[in-house]
């Protein structure tokens, strides 16, 4: 293989290099070098032996794949004279010997430097020798210039990005970026045989340069594969897209991710590697200071009340400790569900009991199995009512928000390349969001925080007050979030539920198998409520208000109670993002 091309620009191979001055227009604001590599708060650990988890490389059937962390950088911009949306190119370096380029690199650069793409190289299998099979990789037949030397200013910027020309029946699977205006080498980097790829998204779009001639428009965006839950054999490649003003969104994507074929999933974690991630990363929960409806173990729930109601039988049945008399399978049909005792116990199982909480953890493959899920189910025997922020007047909401049963969750997501913990996803309600492990706070070594906000227990990142509705207006439901002595560690309290791909290693819990409402419907004259409130406004909130309240999710006003965490979409799928 002929030598990667070199430019002038410095590497930077987990240190911080010099700074450089990258012009996006004749006004645009300096932009200096991108800041250093992040790593965990704390080494981590010798995992367990056993199957290929952590090993730094995952068979995908013809071809085997590396994680590469180290880059050289290529290139930066200041976006539209704001630093902060600014993104910085890179290309891998230290790739394994035989491993081949997929594609560069970016990522925002105001954020440290950690990211990967994948490298990948063939491997023998009782198929290799079919004379009729083309061989799994393959180098492109040329290089198409996307943006970088049309227009009059683009030539001061001194960069070009290219996509790759795959021969037939191959797939390119990212973009090459240089600082010359000369084609790339054909072996900088190969193509995949289309079989052993899949369909990927463009996911955001993290670079944009309008220009008022469509021709010279030019786009990032990073990628992600179409099908990432349970079954999902996409695999993403770490790598982004380009595209000048001709392509669209809803046109497909001229790249791919990978695809693994390989069905034993021999990269994810056995049971004693799921116990020592738990124990090494299980964050601690926080519960804010003034939460009166804490969570509670299911069992706590069942043992101190918990009623099974029947549709058309007035009495209850009591559920015993295991939820053993639960109807399991099937579907949320309405024939069945949860209440609260109806004694005086009522009141003291509202409000939880934070001794015996735990989290329930499902384990799961995405990515086709290159990484695992580790998603944390908490439970509270009620959720609080809420309090709507208009400007910087708190209205608290008498009984909107509330309902019996409020299951909860955060998911964090490892690498199975390493075991490191690559980010967190926080449930939030009827969404949620990702955040980067450089962007979590920790409390004890590689452990995260999380903070449930008061009454209804969302999961957020960090302590402060969120708005559910319209920032911008100041005008919302509070999600309140702080540090207290109120808290669970999940690294210790929690039990192990389910983890599919692990076939008969792991029990699921009778109650997991409840597929109806762990609370029962209730329909409250909420419209009341709320036409008091917005009546109250001046004129020119009220439409706006009357708006957002619309967009709240159905929860918030108690018409039916909430499905147990099988019933969830992300149980099978993927999160919200």
């Amino acid at each position: 293989m002929q030598e990667l091309r070199k430019d002038s620009e410095p590497a930077i191979n987990g240190e911080m290099g010099g700074s450089k001055f990258f012009p996006w227009n004749t006004n645009a604001m300096a932009l200096s070098f991108p800041p250093q590599t992040f790593s965990l708060p704390s080494p981590i650990p010798q995992w367990p032996q056993g199957q290929g988890f952590a090993s730094g490389r995952i068979n995908l059937g013809e071809i085997e794949v590396s994680k590469v962390t180290r880059f050289e950088f290529i290139w930066s911009s200041s976006a539209m004279q704001d630093t902060k949306k600014a993104v910085t190119f890179y290309r891998p370096v230290g790739v394994p010997d035989s491993f081949r380029i997929l594609g560069h690199y970016c990522q925002s650069s105001n954020k440290p430097l950690r990211g990967f793409v994948l490298v990948a190289r063939e491997v023998e299998t009782s198929d290799s020798n079919n004379q009729d099979k083309l061989p799994p990789m393959k180098n492109p037949l040329d290089f198409s210039l996307v943006w970088g030397e049309n227009g009059r200013s683009l030539k001061t910027l001194g960069v070009y990005f290219w996509v790759p020309e795959p021969p037939a029946g191959y797939k390119a699977l990212g973009c090459l970026v240089t600082t010359k205006p000369v084609k790339p080498f054909l072996d900088e980097m190969c193509c995949v045989r289309t079989d052993l790829t899949y369909r990927c998204d463009p996911y955001r779009q993290i670079l944009t340069a309008g220009s008022t001639v469509p021709e010279f428009s030019f786009q990032v965006w990073s990628l992600r594969p179409c099908d990432r839950g349970i079954l999902g054999k996409g695999v993403s490649v770490g790598t982004f897209f380009c595209s000048n003003g001709w392509w669209t969104v809803r046109e497909d994507v001229p790249v791919a991710c990978l695809k693994n074929l390989n069905p034993a999933l021999q990269a994810m974690p056995n049971l004693q590697q799921i116990h020592a991630l738990i124990k090494h990363y299980g964050p601690t929960i926080f519960f804010h200071p003034k939460e009166i409806y804490l969570p509670s173990s299911v069992e706590w729930f069942f043992n101190n009340g918990a009623v099974l109601y029947t549709k058309g039988v007035s009495a209850g049945e009591k559920i015993d400790a295991n939820g053993s008399n639960l109807p399991g399978g099937g579907t949320n049909d309405g024939q069945y569900w949860i209440d609260l005792p109806r004694d005086d116990k009522r009141e003291l199982v509202k409000r939880g009991n934070l001794k015996s909480a735990k989290l329930y953890v499902h384990v799961k493959p995405v990515f086709g199995g290159t990484f695992t899920d580790i998603a944390m189910w908490v439970f509270c025997p009620f959720n609080g009512p809420a309090t709507l922020k208009i400007g910087i007047k708190d209205i608290p909401l008498s009984r909107i928000g509330e309902h019996v049963g409020d299951w909860e969750h955060f998911t964090l997501r490892i690498s199975n390349f390493s075991g490191e913990l690559y980010s967190i996803y926080f449930s939030q309600h009827s969404g949620g969001e990702w955040v980067d492990a450089c962007d979590l706070e920790y409390i004890e070594g590689n452990k995260a925080i999380v903070y449930s906000s008061k009454s209804g227990h969302a999961s957020y990142p960090h302590a402060g007050t969120c708005i559910q509705g319209s920032s911008k207006l100041g005008i919302g439901i509070r999600n309140d979030a702080a540090r207290s002595n109120l808290y669970v560690d999940s690294s210790i309290q929690y039990e192990l539920v389910a983890a599919e791909y692990l076939e008969n290693e792991i029990t699921e819990p009778q109650w997991l198998q409840f597929m109806r409402e762990w609370g029962p419907k209730i329909v409250y004259d909420s419209k009341t409520e709320l036409d008091k409130v917005i009546n109250a406004l001046p004129r020119l909130l009220k439409y706006s208000v009357k708006g957002l309240f619309n967009k709240f999710p159905v929860e918030l006003y108690g018409e039916e109670g909430p499905t147990g965490p099988k019933e969830k979409n992300n149980w099978l799928q993927d999160e919200r993002w």
